[in-house]
């Protein structure tokens, strides 16, 4: 009989401790929490109505990423019109001039490309997402872009990150969050490449 519980104290004992370290949630590794990329925070590929086309679909993302450009460019151009210190003209001049000829195509160009830049580095992987345009370096050198006006200064890049702040805060992205934080340390990284003077 003592043999037998000596046994059984001892098998309880080993089960125990078992039960005990299986259970102990500090041994086991957390699950990391895996953050939705910006593009799917703005709408990701949920197909949506496109307002600027009746009857076509779009997906969020890219429709929230387009609206924040086509109110980036606004903002730039009232700017110009205006002709505010430190306004962007310079550096778009040669597609001021033709959209002031009535010739919005390369304005059209433009706002698709960005669109797509910005779709495609935020985490949109469908192939509407895709960007094919030149690498930050050579799309604002004038000598190997014809379509730059002028090569940009850190103070312009400052401007033109605050004119992107003020359209995405006028399209819905509150400036006190997490998304518009990630938004400008997406930015962040093509100050670099972009200022070159």
């Amino acid at each position: 009989m003592k043999n037998y519980s000596k046994i059984t104290l001892s098998v309880l004992f080993v089960a125990s401790a078992a039960f005990t370290s299986c259970s102990n949630d500090d041994d086991v590794p957390a699950t990391p929490m895996v953050k939705a990329t910006i593009y799917e925070r703005l709408g990701g590929s949920k197909m949506v109505a496109d307002p600027d086309m009746p009857g076509q679909m779009i997906e969020g993302g890219r429709m929230s990423f387009r609206k924040v450009v086509n109110s980036t460019v606004g903002l730039i151009v009232a700017d110009v019109q205006s002709n505010a210190t430190g306004n962007l003209g310079a550096h778009f001049a040669p597609l001021l001039t033709e959209v002031g000829a009535g010739n919005t195509t390369k304005l059209a160009v433009l706002v698709d490309n960005l669109t797509d830049f910005f779709s495609f580095n935020t985490g949109g992987t469908n192939a509407v997402n895709t960007y094919s345009g030149m690498n930050m370096v050579a799309t604002h050198d004038p000598a190997k872009n014809p379509r730059m006006g002028t090569k940009a200064s850190d103070a312009d890049f400052t401007k033109f990150e605050g004119y992107v702040g003020a359209a995405a805060v006028a399209n819905g992205v509150k400036s006190d969050t997490e998304l518009y934080k990630d938004i400008v340390v997406v930015l962040e990284s093509i100050r670099k490449p972009t200022v070159q003077k």
